[in-house]
């Protein structure tokens, strides 16, 4: 799906920058696979601000994602790429043979007529196939991959996203996750075969304020601007740093802080931890 860009028309149309999306084949959601979404605006059950800067947007109907692939053994034809509003990925729509519908993450290649399965014995390994880390070759690349037999993928599950099998040992497997950290998953936990899609997203520019609203983004206002009241950083005649630290609002260091617990149970899983990024 290549990324479209437009004339120049508008001071927002110059650097917009939008996913194509005319190959898709649906454009309506499957209207069983659907519930309502009712939107929280960033508060908690409390009624108050736990994350900054979200509300209005456009009204969306959730899609049930199918992340366990438990169907075994019933092969299912590809209905339909569909475009999901809550997810950066797109999804498809499988119809099994038994008659049953359901949506999986769209992994890229995989197109309206092919045909996917999921099982524990004789699957091929080819992309959108589900199966156990046991019996997935050494080497392939991996999305929606389970931390615990049953629960459904939880890890490489947004666009382009994709994890590698680096070896099998003993009861685990050794998988290499998108972020570059090298981590122990049980070989009975399931993954699908192939790379998440849409693989252009992360080259997307909103180009306007209004469409950002749209998505239920509200303006990011930075805390040097605010006043020292505000926020830490605030205060101070012109752009004025202070001499502080970047910190957020209620003072914990915001650049290089590690916030994961030393003791943390799940750090026995952890064989390399990820790769610092540049400049940090």
């Amino acid at each position: 799906m290549p990324i479209k860009k437009y004339k120049p028309t508008t001071q927002g149309r110059r650097t917009l920058a939008i996913v194509d999306r005319s190959d898709l084949s649906k454009k309506a959601p499957e209207k069983s696979l659907t519930v309502g979404k009712k939107r929280c605006g960033g508060r908690n059950n409390n009624g108050r601000i736990t994350n900054r800067f979200r509300g209005g947007g456009h009204k969306r109907l959730y899609r049930i994602i199918d992340f366990k692939r438990v169907k075994d053994t019933v092969p299912a034809k590809v209905a339909a790429i569909e475009y999901d509003p809550n997810r950066s990925c797109n999804i498809a729509l499988l119809h099994y043979h038994d008659g049953v519908k359901a949506y999986i993450l769209a992994p890229v290649g995989l197109v309206a007529g092919d045909r996917v399965v999921s099982g524990i014995k004789d699957v091929e390994p080819k992309t959108g196939n589900a199966m156990p880390l046991t019996a997935i070759p050494v080497g392939t690349n991996i999305h929606n991959i389970e931390l615990k037999p049953g629960k459904g993928g939880q890890l490489a599950r947004s666009a382009g996203a994709s994890a590698r099998l680096m070896a099998l040992e003993g009861k685990y497997a050794h998988v290499k996750l998108p972020s570059g950290e090298l981590r122990l998953i049980s070989i009975r936990c399931r993954a699908t075969i192939g790379q998440v899609g849409n693989v252009e997203h992360s080259l997307e520019k909103s180009g306007t304020a209004g469409r950002s609203r749209h998505f239920g983004r509200r303006p990011h206002v930075r805390g040097m601007v605010m006043n020292p009241v505000d926020h830490p950083m605030g205060g101070g005649e012109g752009k004025s740093k202070s001499g502080h630290h970047p910190v957020s609002p209620w003072g914990q260091p915001a650049k290089g802080f590690k916030t994961r617990k030393k003791r943390k149970y799940s750090n026995k899983m952890i064989v390399t931890r990820r790769k610092r990024r540049a400049g940090r």
